[in-house]
């Protein structure tokens, strides 16, 4: 076989990348490899402002792709080798000459050491394992959920019907998302009596049994499950955290009520019927080339401005790769489905640049970091060095909270804006954006940047 553009991952970032070659080159032919024979397609996507963007994941079947472009070919395969010498992918069933390949496999979970002995230590990353996590969550009572990132919050905000100990290694709840004045915000919601259930309007299918690792999980991954314990005194969950914490051991129990025993390394025990470790992402690097990657500490292939990597004609979008580049000053890489899309749509503008000899021009969204969320139900959005990032600590901090209603967080730096995190309704996303991409001085407006009774947006969209 051969082919132009070889992409491999059926994920958000491959198949961005996919759908822009296919745009971008309708007479070359694109060959997408995927593990899964689901892929996730980005819909309805709009633009909130010019760096924001707010998007749904449709979980198709592979075959559509190739329904709506006539030049993708989809395989259902794994990537086994790439021989960058020749040109060649080789799969587990094909060997496919390209010009230029793309990796956007995307990385796999990085489970606690225990889960490879015990079958009730779960990872959720992809469709089957939340299909398994549901499944065995119906006939649980007690849970020990491990991690603070977006999984694990959504997972502790939807279940029900079943006492959940939530083991994090910070002093607050959300940590990678959110500080501790946005987490004391978002603690009203755990302990809720009811959830409300959105049921999602985007088509599923279920997977066939070849799947062995899917793409990551879309941002709205848990709006039609009914994520229900057995623990039937009323609807909702009894919420336990353990701050600054690990599990350091897991053991087996004999004739008890509980199959499973978890140790924290302050020493406290939990009996529980099942483990959920949400503790972050590793890149996947199962397979093998010629010649070796520039990798980052993390495992992560290095990549260039234009998402090439050290080898010759291989470029790499999504969670598999790591920036390697002069960063802008409010922007910065993260495991996210945004950046995922924003890598893939420009690894492909790279290549047809690169085809067609044509100077590329770096992507105006490696500007400003921007990032659309929901939390605890909340709308969330997270902009710029919205954490302080890169700023030491010569900074200031001014918030505005109604509680129960919306958490508004200006990080400046001189009298600049230099991030911002906005939850519930503000309306105040592209005077954020416009406020930190200018950087305006601020300093005559003092304090009252954040007074609710001046309308700031007025001044400076």
């Amino acid at each position: 076989m051969e082919a132009t553009f070889v992409v491999v991952g059926g994920g958000i970032a491959g198949v961005t990348c996919a759908e822009t070659l296919a745009f971008l080159e309708p007479q070359e032919k694109i060959i997408l490899i995927s593990n899964s024979s689901l892929i996730k397609t980005v819909t309805n996507l709009h633009s909130i402002t010019r760096t924001l963007t707010d998007f749904d994941i449709e979980e198709t079947e592979s075959s559509n792709l190739s329904k709506k472009y006539l030049n993708i070919l989809v395989l259902h395969e794994i990537l086994v080798e790439i021989d960058d010498d020749e040109h060649y992918v080789i799969t587990s069933v094909h060997k496919i000459k390209y010009k230029f390949v793309c990796l956007c496999m995307g990385a796999e979970p990085k489970l606690i050491p225990q889960s490879s002995v015990f079958p009730q230590i779960l990872g959720i990353r992809d469709t089957d394992s939340v299909k398994k996590f549901v499944e065995q969550l119906q006939t649980s009572k007690k849970i020990v959920i491990v991690g603070n990132g977006g999984i694990a919050s959504e997972l502790v905000f939807k279940v029900t019907n079943v006492e959940v100990h939530w083991v994090i290694r910070d002093k607050h709840i959300t940590a990678t998302f959110v500080d501790p004045g946005a987490a004391e915000f978002f603690q009203s919601m755990l302990n809720k009596t009811s959830s409300e259930e959105v049921v999602s309007k985007r088509m599923r299918y279920n997977e066939d049994d070849f799947k062995k690792s899917g793409a990551a999980l879309g941002p709205d991954w848990y709006k039609n499950l009914i994520i229900s314990g057995n623990k039937k005194c009323n609807s909702s969950s009894k919420i336990m955290i353990h701050y600054e914490t690990e599990i350091i051991q897991v053991n087996s129990l004999e004739n008890a009520e509980y199959p499973i025993e978890v140790t924290l390394s302050n020493n406290e025990k939990i009996s529980c019927d099942l483990v959920v470790s949400a503790t972050g992402v590793v890149p996947r690097s199962n397979f093998v080339t010629k010649h070796q990657f520039n990798k980052s500490e993390d495992g992560g292939i290095q990549v260039n401005e234009f998402m090439q990597t050290s080898v010759k004609d291989v470029y790499a979008a999504g969670d598999i790769c790591s920036v390697n580049w002069t960063l802008a000053k409010h922007w910065f890489q993260m495991k996210l489905w945004t950046q995922a899309r924003q890598m893939g749509c420009y690894a492909a503008k790279s290549m047809v640049g690169h085809l067609r000899n044509e100077v590329v021009l770096q992507d105006f969204c490696f500007e400003l970091f921007a990032h659309s969320t929901k939390l605890f139900g909340y709308k969330v959005i997270l902009l710029g060095l919205y954490n302080g990032q890169k700023l030491g600590t010569n900074y200031e901090i001014l918030l505005r909270m109604t509680k129960g209603k919306e958490y508004i967080k200006f990080v400046l730096e001189d009298n600049k804006l230099q991030g911002a995190v906005l939850i519930g309704d503000t309306d105040l996303e592209e005077t954020c954006e416009n406020l930190i991409l200018n950087q305006l001085d601020l300093s005559q407006y003092g304090d009252d940047i954040l007074n609710p009774d001046i309308d700031i947006e007025d001044y400076f969209d």
